[in-house]
């Protein structure tokens, strides 16, 4: 039997969900048939059949969380390889997998615990993860396991992340684990434009100003190799809120293109996003981020930077604030800027020059 492992779709994430099977153990399917669908970082992916066969086994069913390179489905027969790009990514064969193989491996790894007590936890469905431990260095104990478990029973059963808001969840912990943010604050008075003005486009506008006066916030940085690549080209991520989650389609070029072409861009990125059909090459390759929180709620916040990228820019809620105008007080419109980057990679004065030149620009008229 060969066996059909989840290849690497190209987003850097090391698993994906099962969605839909499109095939049951029997069917006889041909190369580049629907096989299953399956729910990545930002998109749902559908994987065509490697090989010409028929179905043997469904290792995995709808709602698994599956890693890279474990077993999907097994074929009968020495079957036809495809063409590996049909997929994106890389396709995989298995030789063999044992029947007892668990097809997602989980644990508490590093948390000090006896075997009887992890059996208890299982037995308890207690996560030792959320668990204080109070025994010797930190360990935790029976005692330990069973007050969690009477604490967690009044709070119902926890919600397992999916999708989108999983993928969130450990792009933010890896943020957290790697990058040395700091965040530097500033205004821009707006009170010159019109008010009918794209407030989104001017903020993408200013970015690639920005990039074009500092270069080094425009830029990936590698912290295996300690190394800095700084782009040529401003690509810049947009965080577009929805009920699923995060998305962040980036806008490509945006300093050789004109605002009417980058807010027809953004307008298809977004409904694509909100009817999930958006490519997984629109999500990747970032060189900076911009995330607009005002348009909700917030004045200043300290937003997180996803690697490889080093910077984002936070705009806040634009506001009326009483500024000196001529040696006189006077009311203007202000739009608060919040700038985090990583210190790695961006020092203070690169940073303070960026954020100098997109407060420059967005303070122009037009």
């Amino acid at each position: 039997m060969r066996i059909f492992a989840l290849p690497d779709l190209g987003e850097g994430l090391q698993e994906a969900e099962i969605v839909e099977w499109h095939v049951k153990p029997g069917d006889a399917v041909q190369i580049g048939e629907p096989l299953v669908s399956v729910e990545t970082a930002k998109a749902i992916v559908e994987i065509p059949a490697p090989y010409a066969g028929r179905v043997a086994r469904l290792y995995v069913k709808p709602g698994d969380i599956v890693h890279l390179e474990a077993p999907l489905v097994g074929f009968e027969g020495p079957g036809q390889a495809g063409d590996p790009g049909a997929v994106v990514g890389e396709l995989r064969a298995l030789d063999e997998v044992r029947e007892d193989e668990p097809v997602a491996a989980g644990g508490a790894l590093g948390i000090k615990a006896a075997p009887a007590v992890r059996a208890l936890a299982r037995r308890l469905n207690v996560e030792l993860a959320l668990v204080s431990g109070t025994g010797p260095d930190g360990a935790v104990s029976a005692a330990d396991v069973e007050r969690a478990a009477k604490e967690f029973a009044g709070l119902g059963a926890a919600e397992p992340l999916r999708g989108v808001r999983r993928a969130m969840a450990l792009n933010m912990a890896r943020a957290n684990a790697e990058v040395a943010s700091a965040t530097i604050l500033g205004d821009a008075d707006i009170h010159a434009w019109p008010r009918d003005a794209d407030v989104t486009i001017r903020l993408v506008r200013a970015i690639g100003l920005g990039c074009a006066a500092e270069p080094s916030l425009n830029a990936w940085y590698d912290g295996r190799t300690v190394s800095r690549r700084v782009l040529a080209t401003v690509d810049v991520g947009i965080a577009v809120d929805t009920p699923e989650g995060l998305f962040v389609p980036v806008l490509r070029d945006v300093g050789k293109r004109e605002a009417a072409d980058l807010r027809r861009g953004l307008d298809r990125m977004r409904a694509d996003v909100k009817a999930r059909k958006i490519p997984p090459e629109e999500l990747r390759g970032a060189s900076i981020t911009l995330s607009n929180f005002g348009m909700i709620a917030g004045r200043y916040a300290a937003p997180v930077v996803l690697p490889p990228a080093v910077a984002i820019l936070g705009a806040g809620a634009i506001s009326e604030r009483v500024v000196a105008e001529a040696g006189s007080p006077a009311v203007h419109r202000v739009l608060p800027l919040s700038l985090t980057f990583d210190h790695r990679a961006v020092s203070g004065g690169e940073a303070g020059r960026f954020l100098a030149a997109v407060i420059a620009d967005l303070e122009k008229p037009v």
